[in-house]
């Protein structure tokens, strides 16, 4: 039993795109006039040193913050104006794992399935935890899980989210070699199946077809 990402119908128009951004935080203009495309089945790998603008650009790209000008779209519509449309669509994995510390890994994939509106059957929710090295491990606290397990939980979401683009904060950090094997591997995946990846990351990354995004 193995859990898989599914695959997303092509379109003609499907596009993560940035026109002419200007973010400012504070006083401090971190980037202007910054525009980017990302379509179906490219990973932008986004890189600088910190405090940049890496995690604000992410921000913008998510709809979480608004840049000073210019607009972020979704399918050719601002992600403002197809707000619930664009969240269907989106993953977002932050810096922090925002798991529950207190629920176990599997009631973790089942609460932020609810919370997406996502049908997850125990079946495909054993799958994608067993997927990432957690069978045995599905009903423990997740404040007894490692860093790098804690990953895991969310790599088992990434599979069962069904969400075709995917804006990632780092998510190496705290994996050990083979775990960062996987998830590069389940990143080429979602590529292969017309998903779209923005990351940023300090490790190089072995991804077919990468773009990169210096700030």
């Amino acid at each position: 039993m193995t859990a898989t990402i599914s695959s997303f119908p092509p379109s003609a128009v499907a596009a993560l795109e940035v026109r002419e951004i200007i973010c400012v935080r504070g006083e401090r203009e971190l980037f202007s006039g910054l525009s980017l495309q990302v379509l179906p089945g490219q990973c932008l790998h986004i890189r600088g040193e910190n405090g940049i603008g890496k995690t604000s650009l992410l921000r913008l790209l998510t709809g979480l913050t608004s840049p000073e000008s210019g607009e972020v779209l979704w399918n050719g519509c601002s992600i403002k104006k197809d707000a619930l449309e664009y969240r269907r669509q989106l993953l977002f994995l932050g810096h922090r794992d925002a798991l529950k510390e207190d629920l176990s890994a599997l009631e973790n994939l089942r609460l932020y399935a609810a919370i997406d509106g996502v049908a997850l059957s125990e079946l495909n929710a054993f799958a994608s935890l067993w997927r990432f090295g957690l069978k045995g491990r599905e009903d423990l606290p997740v404040n007894c899980l490692s860093a790098g397990q804690k990953k895991r939980v969310l790599m088992a979401r990434m599979v069962t989210r069904y969400a075709q683009v995917w804006i990632l904060d780092e998510p190496f950090n705290a994996l050990d070699a083979h775990a960062v094997l996987e998830l590069q591997g389940l990143i080429v995946e979602h590529l292969e199946n017309g998903g779209l990846v923005v990351l940023t990351s300090h490790q190089p990354l072995a991804i077919p077809g990468l773009r990169v995004l210096d700030l």
